[in-house]
């Protein structure tokens, strides 16, 4: 409950400031829109880690014998499959993002996924792997020791699990061996995507550029994409245009919305939402049901047997029913204000807010995580 009242509390502080004149939010273009054909690629790969300290796959685990088998086939050594003991080897998948522009001999970092049933992969070696993109192209090679934040241990039936041990990663750990093709400054164009749709966002981002500029190069397609025509002067130079643009001001337009999450009972309230007329009532009912064990002792010398019952008892608190008054245009610190009164929990608040965007007086988006 304190934990509550704090929280409406920090609402209705928040609340208080947004009847104060608006201040206008302004960004960087780089921080509310993406430019398009910028962007990295995933690399998948399935590798072998080897030095565990008897933390491995189990026998059972058929595909990680058949990996060290083959393995040591191409090494030039034959062995024979049923002899070979799995135990300080697991199979994983590795996976890395290959990040835009990215050039050969350049190192990104992996992560190592256990996908048998090894119980940690902390003092293993990943073994070089080959990573490789939706293309099926190998673009980078992948070696190294792991770095695990966590720990299991296990002796004499019991055990203890820190964090979680069969994932890992290598810094730096793969090598780029393929380039994605492309010349940034051979483009013709730029088409800028905003972080979300809303189309004053757009034609603001339009102006600023084109204001920038001096010229009408700039114009929106939809509510989040906007297309740049390179200039003259620009041309085979979109690096510098690029970095031109991104560092552009616009004005942001602030959303009303308020964000819900059902498991934890956490409201976040934009200084945008306002609530319409409308009255809440919030009452509850509380029933509580309790036992007494009873014992029936027979007389001594009797024949009686000790009989054990249990006495119930129900009761049914019906608490009052509060009623609240919501004006049109209320603000968000009055309305905390208001439901803190009520004694309302934030729990009790998503049910609330829920039930007056059906009834059409919540004036914001509602989203329900």
């Amino acid at each position: 409950m304190r934990i509550a009242a704090l929280f409406l509390a920090a609402l209705t502080l928040f609340g208080a400031d947004a009847v104060k004149p608006e201040k206008k939010i302004e960004s960087r273009l780089r921080d509310v829109a993406r430019l398009q054909g910028v962007r990295g690629n995933q690399l998948l790969g399935y590798g072998v880690v080897v030095g565990l300290d008897g933390t491995g796959d189990k026998d059972q685990t058929k595909f990680t014998v058949q990996s060290l088998t083959n393995l040591l086939s191409r090494q030039g050594l034959t062995v024979n499959p049923t002899t070979v003991k799995v135990k300080n080897i697991a199979a994983v998948m590795v996976t890395a993002e290959l990040p835009p522009f990215a050039r050969t001999g350049s190192r990104i970092d992996v992560t190592v996924s256990s996908t048998g049933d090894a119980k940690s992969l902390a003092g293993g070696i990943l073994l070089m792997t080959a990573l490789q993109g939706p293309d099926s192209q190998t673009y980078a090679v992948a070696q190294g020791p792991l770095l695990v934040g966590g720990f299991s241990a296990a002796a004499g039936g019991a055990s203890v699990t820190k964090n979680h041990p069969t994932v890992g990663r290598v810094p730096e750990g793969a090598l780029i061996e393929r380039e994605v093709g492309g010349n940034f400054n051979a483009r013709n164009s730029l088409r800028y995507s905003l972080m979300e749709e809303d189309f004053t966002t757009a034609i603001r981002v339009v102006h600023s550029i084109n204001e920038e500029l001096g010229e009408k190069v700039a114009q929106p397609l939809d509510a989040r994409t906007v297309d740049v025509q390179i200039p003259k002067e620009y041309q085979g130079r979109a690096v510098e245009l690029v970095a031109r643009l991104e560092n552009l001001s616009v004005q942001l337009q602030p959303r009303a919305r308020v964000v819900v999450n059902e498991r934890t009972g956490t409201v976040i309230l934009g200084s945008e939402v306002r609530i319409g007329a409308v009255s809440i009532v919030q009452g509850g009912l509380s029933i509580m049901v309790s036992s007494t064990p009873l014992v029936s002792q027979p007389a001594p010398f009797s024949q009686g047997k000790t009989v054990t019952a249990t006495k119930k008892d129900v009761a049914a608190v019906e608490e009052k029913p509060k009623t609240l008054n919501v004006e049109p245009g209320v603000s968000v610190g009055k309305l905390a204000e208001m439901l803190n009164s009520m004694g309302v929990s934030p729990r009790d608040m998503v049910a609330i807010l829920q039930a007056i965007k059906e009834a059409g007086a919540l004036q914001a988006e509602l989203r329900v995580l």
